[in-house]
C-alpha cells in the first residue's frame, strides 16, 4: 500500500484536520499523481456535513484535482512519468453499459465511481484531492495543458465541465440569449463559456455589486431580480437559463423569464423546488437538469479551455485555512473558487 497523507474529517461534526492513510498500490492499469493543486467545491462542504445523504468517513474530499504523473501501471499507454494530469468528480464506473458506451460515464447506469465518499468496485472507500497523492485507473485520468496557469485549471474539473456540458449538449451558441443564475464558482464560468461559444449573455443576480464583475468576465448585460422592473423588462426573452444557485429561489418567477420553448437548466443543487405546471405549460418550456461530462467531454472541455484561455479566476490558499475557507465561500465570500496549494500540506 501507498502510505498517504491528507485532510479529513472524522464525522460530520468535526473541522477537517490531518490524517494520514492508505492508498492502493499502481496496478497495470493505474497513474498515480502527485497532487500540487486541489479546488475546493461547495460540494465539498455539503458532503462532509451529511447535507445530501450519510457520508462513509473519515472523509478526505476534493474532486478538482490537478498534479504530475508520478508512477504508471505496466499497461498504461496514455501517460508518461513527469506529465501533467488531472482526476475529476469520478474515477471509475461498469465501462459497459449503454451510457458507458456513450461516453456518459457520469450517468453509468450501475453508478460510477466518486472520487471520495463512494466505494470502489473493490469495496473499498475512496479518498479524494485534499491529500498529497492519489492512484486512478488510466481511463479516468485527464491531459492537463502546459499553456495554462496548473492553479486554475483545477476548478475546471468540476466547475468548467459541470457548466461546460449542458452548454454544448443544449448547442448553446451564437443566436441565443443565454441567462446565467448565480455568479459564483459555477456562474462565473458559466459566462466565461457562453461569450465563447458566442451567445449573447445576461448574468441574473440579487447582488447589484456584482454587476462590475459580471461585466468584467464577459458578460453582455445583468439584472438584478430583486428590483421588478428589471425583471419585467427581461420577462420572456430569453432562450436558456443556467441554473448555478444553490440556495433556495422561486423557480416559477425564473420559468417566466423563459421564451416560448425555452429550457431551465439546474446544475446547482437547492432545497426542493416549489413548481406551478402553468409555469411550464404556459409556453411549453422545459425544465432540465445536468450533471458533469463523460471523460471524452472533459478532456474536449480542457483542451477548448487551453486554446481560448480560459482558466477559473482563484483564490489560492494553505490548506490549514479550510475551514475559513468554508465559512467564507458560504457567504458568498470567493471570486470565484478556492484552490488549495498542496505543497502546504
Amino acid at each position: 500500500m501507498i502510505q498517504s497523507k491528507g485532510y479529513a474529517a472524522q464525522t460530520p461534526d468535526t473541522d477537517l484536520a490531518p490524517w494520514n492513510f492508505e492508498r492502493r498500490e499502481v496496478g497495470p492499469h493505474d497513474v498515480q499523481l502527485e497532487i500540487l493543486y486541489c479546488g475546493v467545491c461547495h460540494s465539498d462542504l455539503h458532503q462532509i456535513k451529511n447535507d445530501w445523504f450519510p457520508g462513509i468517513f473519515p472523509m478526505v474530499p476534493g474532486h478538482e484535482i490537478v498534479g504530475k504523473v508520478i508512477k504508471v501501471g505496466d499497461h498504461v499507454k496514455n501517460f508518461k512519468l513527469n506529465e501533467l494530469a488531472g482526476v475529476g468528480c469520478m474515477v471509475d464506473s461498469c465501462q459497459v453499459c449503454e451510457n458507458c458506451e456513450a461516453d456518459l460515464e457520469q450517468y453509468c447506469l450501475e453508478g460510477n465511481t466518486q472520487t471520495y465518499n463512494s466505494k470502489g468496485r473493490d469495496g473499498v472507500p475512496t479518498y479524494g484531492g485534499y491529500s498529497n497523492t492519489i492512484v486512478v485507473r488510466e481511463e479516468f485520468v485527464l491531459h492537463i495543458s502546459e499553456k495554462l496557469s496548473l492553479a486554475a485549471t483545477a476548478p475546471l474539473l468540476c466547475a468548467g465541465i459541470t457548466t461546460y456540458s449542458p452548454l454544448r449538449h443544449w448547442k448553446v451558441g451564437k443566436g441565443h440569449k443565454l441567462a446565467v443564475l448565480g455568479l459564483g464558482g459555477l456562474g462565473h464560468m458559466a459566462v466565461k463559456f457562453g461569450v465563447a461559444f458566442g451567445a449573447e449573455v445576461t448574468v441574473l443576480s440579487t447582488s447589484p455589486n456584482k454587476e462590475e464583475a459580471a461585466k468584467a468576465l464577459g458578460a453582455h448585460h445583468f439584472v438584478v431580480t430583486s428590483d421588478a422592473a428589471q425583471l419585467k423588462a427581461v420577462k420572456g426573452t430569453f432562450d436558456f437559463i443556467l441554473d448555478t444557485v444553490s440556495a433556495d429561489h422561486d423557480m416559477n418567477m425564473y420559468l417566466s423569464l423563459l421564451k416560448t420553448d425555452g429550457t431551465h437548466i439546474v446544475v446547482g443543487v437547492p432545497a426542493p423546488y416549489a413548481i406551478h405546471p402553468f409555469s411550464i405549460i404556459g409556453g411549453r418550456k422545459s425544465l432540465a437538469g445536468s450533471s458533469i461530462g463523460g471523460i471524452k467531454e472533459t478532456q474536449e472541455m480542457l483542451d477548448f479551455c487551453a486554446e481560448n484561455n480560459i482558466v477559473s479566476d482563484i483564490e489560492l490558499i494553505d490548506i490549514k485555512d479550510i475551514t475559513a475557507s468554508y465559512e467564507r465561500m458560504v457567504k458568498g465570500d470567493v471570486r470565484y473558487r478556492f484552490v488549495i496549494d498542496m505543497k502546504t500540506l
